[in-house]
């Protein structure tokens, strides 16, 4: 198992402490989960682990080497764990991994899950941030269709105008609440032919189980729901990477580590 800590943040002042999460989420893993739910033990000291060493002060530079990194990453490796960071780091990533499949003639797929959708109009002309990351990567040409927003349930106006424009299609919390066995076979039969990219942004689990994160959102995914959606995930053959973003480890000082233990217990799911 190949897991890279990506320790960048872009989130207009909201987010900085993402960027210890990685650390703090394998600290937890290997103190505190032994095996995981399908009972396979961990053994931490045969993880293959790597960081890309940023400086979030120049963001251009931190964004070349996120792409540089995973594009490497997706060459040399059958999967791929990302352990951020705020989302701003998926538009590289993703952009490594979507140029990684136009190389490869693989068609390219990506799941999102999140409370937003991401798709804010940039604000200038700098970096996206991690409001914009997934508008940027779709305007540099990764086909709309091939994405699904899961969990979304907070939307500006001009980020559901731009789903409506583009064909974005979205699975609602309603959609997974009435069936959530259902709503995972629909996720893995979008996913069928496709190589996947899945990105996890916390706060699409509900505050009660994940507070520490930038945008808390009521309404969100238990946190027994979000295993079971995972391990389903980690099921499909033709997933290639995984990022799990916008963990707090500064404020979750206060919630007794219990975002970074659920971010923790998510990754053993896919080791």
């Amino acid at each position: 198992m190949f897991i890279v800590k990506v320790p960048g943040i872009s989130g207009l002042g909201k987010t900085k402490g993402c960027e210890r999460a990685g650390n703090a989420i394998l600290k937890t893993l290997k103190e505190e989960i032994f095996s995981n739910e399908q009972g396979k033990e961990i053994e931490f000291s045969k993880l293959d682990l790597e960081e890309i060493h940023l400086d979030n002060s120049n963001l251009e530079i931190t964004n070349k080497l996120i792409y540089e990194n995973s594009f490497e990453s997706f060459e040399e490796h059958p999967k791929t764990i990302f352990l951020g960071g705020d989302h701003s780091v998926s538009y590289s990533i993703t952009r490594a991994f979507f140029d990684y499949c136009e190389s490869n003639a693989k068609k390219p797929c990506l799941i999102v899950f999140d409370a937003h959708p991401d798709l804010m109009p940039p604000v200038d002309n700098k970096m996206p941030t991690h409001e914009e990351w997934l508008r940027a990567l779709i305007e540099d040409g990764f086909p709309a269709e091939n994405i699904l927003l899961v969990g979304v349930r907070n939307q500006d106006k001009e980020e559901y105008r731009y789903i409506k424009e583009k064909g974005i299609k979205i699975m609602s919390m309603n959609a997974l609440n009435e069936d959530l066995q259902e709503s995972c076979d629909n996720i893995m039969e979008f996913a069928n032919g496709k190589e996947l990219y899945v990105s996890l942004d916390i706060d699409v689990v509900d505050p009660s189980a994940a507070p520490s994160t930038g945008y808390p959102e009521p309404g969100g995914l238990t946190s027994r729901q979000m295993l079971y959606l995972i391990q389903r995930i980690n099921k499909i053959k033709n997933l290639k990477a995984v990022d799990i973003v916008e963990i707090n480890e500064v404020k979750d000082k206060e919630n007794n580590n219990m975002t970074v233990k659920l971010g923790a217990k998510i990754l053993s799911e896919l080791i």
